[in-house]
């Protein structure tokens, strides 16, 4: 006959595995759940972005939408952590933050895995120029439907880099002005205007009647970009990751050009292609 277990007052300790006894678990006083943390969804949020407006997270991003007085803000969300890093970034800025916490941020940029560094913005659209409004004086750069919001990001940051006076691309077939694409361009995009256009040939007719130099960019060109005309002012051309340029698009330009790269690889990502490119065009 099966002995009853003794009553639990009798077996203050439990066994482990090694036979050493655990310390019974102390229930009395529960790690309390923040409020904003408990459920599915957050709690603390006192304000639900505008889906037309820009949302835009990471130290640099948004310390660049804080420091842009064009920029109107609606809102700053921040963990103590991120407000610290974005003093000590040295931008002053009107608004005050909402101080939430880091999952608070995660549940408000759900679907994008976003790295926000503790900090997200929103704010209104900045208003971007007609190409009639693109300054005709310098460099400036077009997108034949390059996809990739990581790309055009990285894209923008070297034009920022390199004084490019615009970046146009297609209405269609690119990516929108979204947190991953902000967050790829570092705060570039408060410096280099984006211009949309609905055709890239007819656009690039336009800029050719406002005296702009149309060179293409593509590993099988005859000449190097070195070889190419720099004279200003100039629109370099880059094509779709893996595609390249469409056939209209290269027919369009003036001149196809390659970088001369000595190695067994010809190609590379149109976001490196376009540092190098714009490195060698201004230099």
């Amino acid at each position: 006959m099966r002995k009853p277990f003794p009553p639990k007052s009798s077996r203050p300790f439990a066994k482990s595995g090694s036979g050493r006894p655990f310390p019974p678990r102390d229930r009395s006083d529960p790690k309390p759940v923040p409020a904003s943390l408990k459920g599915d969804r957050p709690k603390a949020l006192s304000h639900v972005p505008d889906p037309t407006n820009d949302v835009i997270y990471g130290i640099h991003a948004v310390a660049a939408v804080l420091a842009n007085p064009q920029r109107k803000i609606k809102k700053l969300w921040a963990t103590e952590n991120g407000l610290q890093r974005l003093k000590e970034e040295g931008v002053s800025h009107s608004i005050s933050p909402e101080i939430v916490h880091p999952r608070i941020l995660d549940h408000l940029l759900t679907g994008q895995d976003a790295v926000h560094q503790g900090v997200v913005a929103e704010a209104l659209p900045l208003k971007q120029p007609r190409l009639d409004q693109v300054p005709r004086d310098g460099l400036i750069v077009l997108l034949d439907q390059v996809t990739d919001p990581h790309n055009v990001g990285a894209i923008l940051r070297s034009c920022a880099a390199f004084g490019v006076k615009a970046l146009v691309t297609t209405a269609r077939h690119a990516p929108n002005e979204t947190g991953v694409f902000f967050k790829a361009a570092s705060g570039a995009y408060e410096h280099v205007p984006v211009s949309r256009v609905t055709n890239l040939s007819a656009a690039m007719e336009e800029l050719r009647g406002y005296g702009f130099r149309l060179v293409g960019l593509d590993s099988e060109a005859p000449i190097t970009l070195e070889q190419a005309s720099r004279a200003r002012p100039l629109a370099l051309v880059l094509g779709s990751e893996g595609k390249g340029l469409r056939e209209k698009t290269r027919a369009t330009c003036d001149e196809v050009a390659r970088l001369d790269m000595p190695g067994a690889i010809k190609s590379l990502n149109v976001s490196i292609a376009a540092a190098i490119s714009l490195y060698a065009l201004t230099h």
